[in-house]
């Protein structure tokens, strides 16, 4: 596509989405869609994304369903984008968990799974789909949906936000790493947004104050304003609150 100081037209992009059985990931892949581009997403309840792709169409939607965690089934998603649709333009990886507590309230089996999926899954993520970026040598983007915790950790939260850090740093340094072969690197970092996330492990459904932070959709739309910039220049990172919590 030609580089012009207007918004890309996405239409007949390939965007591979991971975590997208739920919150921003979901959100993202509606939002593709309607953009016009085709979306190989991936999650781990089956029929979420089987939901997913009556609801989108089985000519726009591939999907893999799998832990994030695991190398081969980031493989697994890119070869999915690339058997249906030919090509991948861009990848986000949006999975992630969490858990609020001090240092010693959490279990062993959630400080592995915040680490598996969060940081390590983004690791695989990128690794599974930079040599195809390469490959076609038009560049492309990768965008890690991360969190402000990676910014500024809070009382209740170092291990979650250990993860976040991680991929604020892994992310600034793959920007380094691969601008000059045209490949993007952006980090979202939304404060507290109304998902799923963390229910059970310091959020309860139904909580007020979720009523009044971010939306799933909010910072899908943040993704896909990244997807939509001209070529010619590049968001290293973008953080979002909304208008209601203090900074």
């Amino acid at each position: 596509m030609p580089d012009t100081d207007t918004d890309r037209d996405l239409t007949g992009t390939v965007v591979a989405v991971t975590g997208a059985t739920a919150g921003i990931g979901r959100a993202t892949a509606r939002l593709l869609v309607a953009a016009g581009a085709r979306v190989a997403v991936l999650g781990r309840r089956r029929e979420r994304l089987a939901a997913l792709v009556e609801e989108l169409g089985e000519e726009a939607v591939t999907t893999v369903a799998g832990d994030v965690a695991d190398p081969d089934v980031n493989h697994r998603l890119v070869s999915a984008a690339l058997d249906r649709f030919g090509r991948l333009d861009s990848v986000v990886a949006n999975a992630g968990v969490g858990a609020y507590g001090g240092i010693m309230d959490l279990s062993d089996e959630q400080i592995s799974s915040m680490t598996a999926t969060n940081y390590l899954g983004t690791v695989w993520t990128v690794r599974a789909a930079v040599p195809v970026l390469r490959e076609q040598g038009s560049g492309g983007d990768v965008v890690v949906v991360s969190s402000v915790a990676g910014l500024r950790g809070g009382a209740t939260e170092a291990v979650y936000a250990g993860t976040k850090f991680a991929q604020v740093g892994l992310a600034g340094s793959l920007d380094r790493e691969l601008r000059a072969e045209g490949i993007r690197v952006s980090t979202i970092c939304p404060a507290a947004v109304s998902t799923e996330f963390a229910l059970g492990a310091g959020r309860s459904e139904g909580d007020a104050w979720l009523e009044d932070v971010l939306t799933a959709e909010d910072v899908a739309a943040a993704v896909v304003a990244v997807l939509r910039q001209p070529r010619r220049l590049r968001t290293q990172q973008w953080v979002l609150r909304s208008m209601a919590e203090e900074s």
